[in-house]
């Protein structure tokens, strides 16, 4: 059996981002924030979506310095990692997913708490003006949200998008109505995942790239 289908790369990316355009109305959106939107809605395939998106108005102004400044992303699970591209990120820019360290299961235990959560401690040597993304668990954003208020770090930017049915629509009210809240970015409701979290991430990439080439010209 043979099916007709799109087979070349450059079209279906052209095709995917003119349907993204005509599903959903981003008229009142700057650029840079309609690239961003975009690029959500294309890795979820969910137009809805653009009716629950929340941000600070600083988020894209602020984001980009925090880019130009190659301060590290921290990630709260490998799959946000993999997410983005590799091309376009900065030789010194470093992407820490601390998940898998050998101290996590026993501070986990200590904390009494989950994997993730106890995975964002370990944050605390590089979490002051760095970009975080969380795209999987909303105890790793609730946790980061407690240590922001019991401690003086605060990263740069937060990309808020865990996701599920239990602590994903409370973990992200609780990131707006945080006192201590840098720029974020967020989905609300349970929607969110690593492909959105990665794809705001590599909007961000791609825009810090075209301002700086545009200053050098």
């Amino acid at each position: 059996m043979r099916y007709a289908y799109l087979k070349n790369p450059s079209e279906i990316y052209d095709l995917s981002f003119k349907r993204v355009s005509q599903s959903a109305d981003l008229t009142s959106y700057t650029q840079g924030m309609k690239a961003i939107i975009q690029r959500v809605i294309h890795a979820s395939a969910e137009p809805e979506h653009v009716n629950k998106i929340d941000f600070q108005k600083n988020f894209e102004s602020e984001s980009k310095k925090a880019f130009c400044k190659q301060v590290p992303i921290l990630v709260d699970c490998e799959m946000v990692k993999v997410g983005i591209s590799k091309n376009l990120l900065p030789k010194k820019q470093s992407v820490i997913c601390t998940l898998n360290d050998p101290q996590v299961d026993s501070l986990a235990i200590r904390l009494k708490t989950t994997r993730s959560a106890a995975a964002v401690e370990l944050w605390k040597p590089y979490l002051k003006g760095a970009i975080v993304v969380i795209g999987n668990a909303p105890t790793a954003l609730f946790h980061l949200l407690e240590m922001m208020s019991d401690t003086s770090l605060s990263p740069a930017v937060i990309i808020g998008l865990p996701v599920g049915f239990v602590g994903a629509a409370e973990s992200k009210a609780a990131l707006q109505d945080h006192p201590h809240v840098p720029a974020y970015f967020t989905l609300h409701g349970r929607h969110g995942g690593s492909a959105m979290a990665a794809a705001v991430v590599n909007a961000l990439l791609l825009l810090t790239q075209n301002e700086t080439r545009g200053d050098n010209a």
